[in-house]
Protein backbone atom coordinates (compact mmCIF):
# COMPACT_ATOMS: atom_id res chain seq x y z
CA UNK A 1 0.00 0.00 0.00
CA UNK A 2 1.62 3.10 -0.84
CA UNK A 3 2.09 6.54 1.37
CA UNK A 4 -1.21 8.46 -0.24
CA UNK A 5 -3.50 5.69 0.18
CA UNK A 6 -2.48 4.81 3.61
CA UNK A 7 -2.99 8.77 4.47
CA UNK A 8 -6.51 8.38 2.80
CA UNK A 9 -6.95 5.71 5.14
CA UNK A 10 -5.84 7.36 7.89
CA UNK A 11 -7.76 10.66 7.47
CA UNK A 12 -11.05 8.07 6.93
CA UNK A 13 -10.45 6.13 10.31
CA UNK A 14 -10.17 9.91 11.78
CA UNK A 15 -13.32 11.33 10.28
CA UNK A 16 -14.76 7.77 11.53
CA UNK A 17 -13.65 7.86 15.38
CA UNK A 18 -13.82 11.56 15.67
CA UNK A 19 -10.11 11.99 16.87
CA UNK A 20 -9.92 15.41 15.63
CA UNK A 21 -11.55 16.68 18.64
CA UNK A 22 -10.28 14.85 20.74
CA UNK A 23 -6.69 14.99 19.57
CA UNK A 24 -6.98 18.98 19.96
CA UNK A 25 -8.23 18.35 23.21
CA UNK A 26 -5.66 16.10 24.09
CA UNK A 27 -2.88 18.38 22.76
CA UNK A 28 -4.34 21.42 24.42
CA UNK A 29 -4.78 19.94 28.10
CA UNK A 30 -1.25 18.28 28.29
CA UNK A 31 1.06 20.68 26.40
CA UNK A 32 -0.39 23.28 28.94
CA UNK A 33 -0.02 20.70 31.64
CA UNK A 34 4.10 20.01 29.97
CA UNK A 35 4.41 23.94 29.98
CA UNK A 36 3.41 25.10 33.89
CA UNK A 37 5.08 21.94 35.30
CA UNK A 38 8.34 23.39 33.78
CA UNK A 39 7.70 26.95 34.67
CA UNK A 40 6.80 25.61 38.20
CA UNK A 41 10.97 23.68 37.95
CA UNK A 42 12.60 27.05 36.31
CA UNK A 43 11.03 29.28 38.73
CA UNK A 44 11.86 27.12 41.77
CA UNK A 45 15.12 27.10 40.31
CA UNK A 46 15.01 31.26 39.97
CA UNK A 47 14.47 31.40 43.44
CA UNK A 48 17.61 29.69 44.84
CA UNK A 49 19.54 31.20 41.73
CA UNK A 50 19.00 34.79 42.41
CA UNK A 51 20.31 35.32 46.15
CA UNK A 52 23.17 34.51 44.83
CA UNK A 53 23.07 36.34 41.78
CA UNK A 54 22.47 39.89 43.84
CA UNK A 55 24.76 38.92 46.28
CA UNK A 56 27.02 38.17 43.76
CA UNK A 57 28.50 34.88 45.09
CA UNK A 58 28.83 31.45 43.78
CA UNK A 59 25.97 29.53 42.22
CA UNK A 60 25.09 26.24 44.09
CA UNK A 61 23.23 25.27 41.11
CA UNK A 62 24.42 24.66 37.21
CA UNK A 63 22.05 24.76 33.99
CA UNK A 64 22.86 20.98 34.18
CA UNK A 65 20.68 20.57 37.45
CA UNK A 66 17.96 21.69 36.25
CA UNK A 67 17.93 19.70 32.20
CA UNK A 68 18.46 16.66 34.62
CA UNK A 69 15.25 17.77 36.62
CA UNK A 70 13.40 19.03 33.60
CA UNK A 71 14.10 16.53 31.24
CA UNK A 72 13.14 13.78 33.87
CA UNK A 73 10.03 15.54 34.72
CA UNK A 74 9.31 15.83 31.07
CA UNK A 75 9.45 12.16 30.66
CA UNK A 76 7.89 11.15 33.72
CA UNK A 77 5.03 13.09 32.65
CA UNK A 78 5.17 11.77 28.47
CA UNK A 79 5.19 8.51 29.88
CA UNK A 80 1.98 9.02 32.38
CA UNK A 81 0.21 10.42 29.65
CA UNK A 82 1.24 7.88 27.11
CA UNK A 83 0.64 5.27 29.15
CA UNK A 84 -2.51 5.74 30.72
CA UNK A 85 -3.98 7.36 27.74
CA UNK A 86 -3.45 4.17 25.90
CA UNK A 87 -5.28 2.03 28.46
CA UNK A 88 -8.09 4.62 29.24
CA UNK A 89 -8.73 4.77 25.20
CA UNK A 90 -8.94 1.26 24.74
CA UNK A 91 -11.05 0.73 27.65
CA UNK A 92 -13.50 3.08 26.34
CA UNK A 93 -13.65 2.56 22.99
CA UNK A 94 -13.47 -1.07 23.05
CA UNK A 95 -16.59 -0.28 25.34
CA UNK A 96 -17.67 2.05 22.38
CA UNK A 97 -17.92 -0.82 19.95
CA UNK A 98 -19.68 -3.01 22.29
CA UNK A 99 -22.46 -0.90 22.93
CA UNK A 100 -22.62 -0.44 19.19
CA UNK A 101 -22.55 -3.83 18.72
CA UNK A 102 -25.60 -4.67 20.92
CA UNK A 103 -27.20 -1.87 19.55
CA UNK A 104 -27.19 -3.38 16.25
CA UNK A 105 -28.36 -6.46 17.69
CA UNK A 106 -31.13 -4.76 18.75
CA UNK A 107 -31.91 -2.77 15.95
CA UNK A 108 -32.05 -5.87 13.90
CA UNK A 109 -34.04 -8.04 15.99
CA UNK A 110 -36.53 -4.97 16.20
CA UNK A 111 -36.56 -5.22 11.78
CA UNK A 112 -36.82 -8.77 11.52
CA UNK A 113 -40.31 -8.70 14.34
CA UNK A 114 -41.20 -5.97 12.66
CA UNK A 115 -44.38 -6.23 10.42
CA UNK A 116 -42.54 -9.62 9.94
CA UNK A 117 -46.03 -11.42 7.93
CA UNK A 118 -46.57 -8.01 5.87
CA UNK A 119 -42.88 -8.07 4.32
CA UNK A 120 -42.67 -11.75 4.30
CA UNK A 121 -45.89 -11.52 2.03
CA UNK A 122 -44.36 -8.29 0.29
CA UNK A 123 -41.00 -9.99 -0.42
CA UNK A 124 -43.12 -13.42 -1.84
CA UNK A 125 -44.97 -11.42 -4.15
CA UNK A 126 -41.93 -9.76 -5.43
CA UNK A 127 -39.95 -12.50 -5.93
CA UNK A 128 -42.21 -14.12 -7.75
CA UNK A 129 -42.66 -11.57 -10.21
CA UNK A 130 -39.19 -10.91 -10.82
CA UNK A 131 -39.01 -14.74 -11.13
CA UNK A 132 -41.78 -14.67 -14.29
CA UNK A 133 -39.53 -11.70 -15.67
CA UNK A 134 -36.20 -13.24 -15.85
CA UNK A 135 -37.84 -16.44 -16.94
CA UNK A 136 -39.15 -14.91 -20.15
CA UNK A 137 -36.10 -13.39 -20.70
CA UNK A 138 -33.79 -16.23 -20.27
CA UNK A 139 -33.63 -19.67 -21.77
CA UNK A 140 -31.89 -21.58 -18.52
CA UNK A 141 -34.51 -21.12 -15.29
CA UNK A 142 -33.18 -19.55 -12.69
CA UNK A 143 -32.48 -20.95 -9.00
CA UNK A 144 -34.30 -17.74 -6.76
CA UNK A 145 -33.93 -19.57 -3.93
CA UNK A 146 -30.14 -19.59 -4.20
CA UNK A 147 -30.12 -16.11 -5.33
CA UNK A 148 -31.86 -15.11 -2.56
CA UNK A 149 -29.26 -17.05 -0.28
CA UNK A 150 -26.02 -14.99 -1.89
CA UNK A 151 -28.11 -11.75 -2.23
CA UNK A 152 -27.93 -12.76 2.08
CA UNK A 153 -24.49 -13.61 1.88
CA UNK A 154 -23.18 -10.41 0.13
CA UNK A 155 -24.88 -8.40 2.89
CA UNK A 156 -23.66 -10.42 5.76
CA UNK A 157 -20.33 -9.67 4.04
CA UNK A 158 -20.68 -5.99 3.79
CA UNK A 159 -21.74 -5.62 7.50
CA UNK A 160 -18.65 -7.86 8.57
CA UNK A 161 -16.62 -5.12 6.52
CA UNK A 162 -18.23 -2.27 8.06
CA UNK A 163 -17.49 -4.16 11.59
CA UNK A 164 -13.98 -4.14 10.48
CA UNK A 165 -13.39 -0.86 9.54
CA UNK A 166 -15.10 0.36 12.44
CA UNK A 167 -12.87 -1.43 15.00
CA UNK A 168 -10.05 -0.42 13.01
CA UNK A 169 -10.85 2.98 12.88
CA UNK A 170 -10.72 3.04 16.78
CA UNK A 171 -8.34 1.02 17.19
CA UNK A 172 -6.09 3.99 14.54
CA UNK A 173 -7.73 6.51 17.05
CA UNK A 174 -6.44 4.74 20.70
CA UNK A 175 -3.08 4.98 19.38
CA UNK A 176 -2.89 8.24 17.87
CA UNK A 177 -4.99 10.18 21.08
CA UNK A 178 -2.21 7.88 22.91
CA UNK A 179 0.83 9.52 21.11
CA UNK A 180 -0.82 12.88 20.98
CA UNK A 181 -1.42 12.52 25.24
CA UNK A 182 2.13 11.55 25.89
CA UNK A 183 4.20 13.67 23.33
CA UNK A 184 2.37 17.10 24.05
CA UNK A 185 3.65 17.68 27.75
CA UNK A 186 6.90 16.47 26.48
CA UNK A 187 6.76 19.32 24.19
CA UNK A 188 5.43 21.63 26.44
CA UNK A 189 8.18 20.60 29.19
CA UNK A 190 11.23 20.20 26.61
CA UNK A 191 11.21 23.73 24.85
CA UNK A 192 11.78 26.19 27.98
CA UNK A 193 14.43 24.19 28.97
CA UNK A 194 16.69 24.36 25.57
CA UNK A 195 18.42 27.93 26.99
CA UNK A 196 19.75 25.58 29.92
CA UNK A 197 21.43 23.65 27.28
CA UNK A 198 23.81 26.54 26.32
CA UNK A 199 26.75 26.99 29.19
CA UNK A 200 27.32 24.95 32.74
CA UNK A 201 27.22 27.98 34.30
CA UNK A 202 23.69 29.79 35.44
CA UNK A 203 23.25 33.28 34.01
CA UNK A 204 20.10 35.87 34.23
CA UNK A 205 20.03 35.08 30.25
CA UNK A 206 19.20 31.65 30.56
CA UNK A 207 16.08 32.33 32.59
CA UNK A 208 15.00 35.54 30.32
CA UNK A 209 15.13 33.38 27.51
CA UNK A 210 13.28 30.46 29.64
CA UNK A 211 10.32 32.55 30.49
CA UNK A 212 10.53 34.14 26.73
CA UNK A 213 9.85 30.73 25.49
CA UNK A 214 7.47 29.56 27.99
CA UNK A 215 5.31 32.48 27.00
CA UNK A 216 5.43 32.15 23.67
CA UNK A 217 4.33 28.52 24.41
CA UNK A 218 1.20 30.03 26.35
CA UNK A 219 0.49 32.61 23.60
CA UNK A 220 0.83 30.21 20.67
CA UNK A 221 -1.63 27.78 22.78
CA UNK A 222 -4.01 30.88 23.18
CA UNK A 223 -4.61 31.50 19.75
CA UNK A 224 -4.96 27.79 19.18
CA UNK A 225 -7.81 27.77 21.26
CA UNK A 226 -9.08 31.15 19.94
CA UNK A 227 -9.03 29.42 16.47
CA UNK A 228 -10.97 26.19 17.20
CA UNK A 229 -13.52 28.59 19.41
CA UNK A 230 -13.46 30.35 16.13
CA UNK A 231 -13.05 34.10 18.11
CA UNK A 232 -11.68 35.07 21.51
CA UNK A 233 -7.39 34.70 20.52
CA UNK A 234 -6.90 37.61 22.72
CA UNK A 235 -9.05 36.50 25.89
CA UNK A 236 -7.53 32.68 25.79
CA UNK A 237 -3.92 34.29 25.38
CA UNK A 238 -4.26 36.40 28.03
CA UNK A 239 -6.36 33.96 30.46
CA UNK A 240 -3.29 31.26 29.82
CA UNK A 241 -0.54 33.72 30.40
CA UNK A 242 -2.18 34.75 33.34
CA UNK A 243 -1.72 31.51 34.63
CA UNK A 244 1.76 31.18 33.64
CA UNK A 245 2.38 34.44 36.12
CA UNK A 246 0.24 32.96 38.87
CA UNK A 247 2.77 29.78 38.84
CA UNK A 248 5.90 32.71 39.37
CA UNK A 249 3.97 34.38 41.77
CA UNK A 250 3.05 31.06 43.79
CA UNK A 251 5.98 30.24 43.85
CA UNK A 252 7.68 33.35 44.98
CA UNK A 253 5.05 32.97 48.02
CA UNK A 254 6.15 29.79 48.51
CA UNK A 255 9.65 30.50 48.59
CA UNK A 256 9.10 33.44 51.66
CA UNK A 257 6.55 31.56 53.46
CA UNK A 258 9.45 28.48 53.88
CA UNK A 259 12.83 30.47 53.87
CA UNK A 260 13.46 31.39 57.35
Amino acid sequence: MGLKAKVARWRKYSEMSNLGIIARRKFFNNAFDGALTCAGIVSGSFIIFLPNFLSNTSQILSSTVIVITGLSTALAIGISGLWGAFLSEEAERKKKIMDLKKEMVIIEEELQNKDKEIRRKEFEEKLKLEKIAIQKAMITPINMEQTHKSSKSILKIKKNEEKSLIEQSERFATIVASLVDGGAPVLGSILPLLPFFFGTDLSLFHFIVSYAVLVGILVYLGIFLGKISDGGRLKYTLHLVTAGITTLIVSLLLELAISP
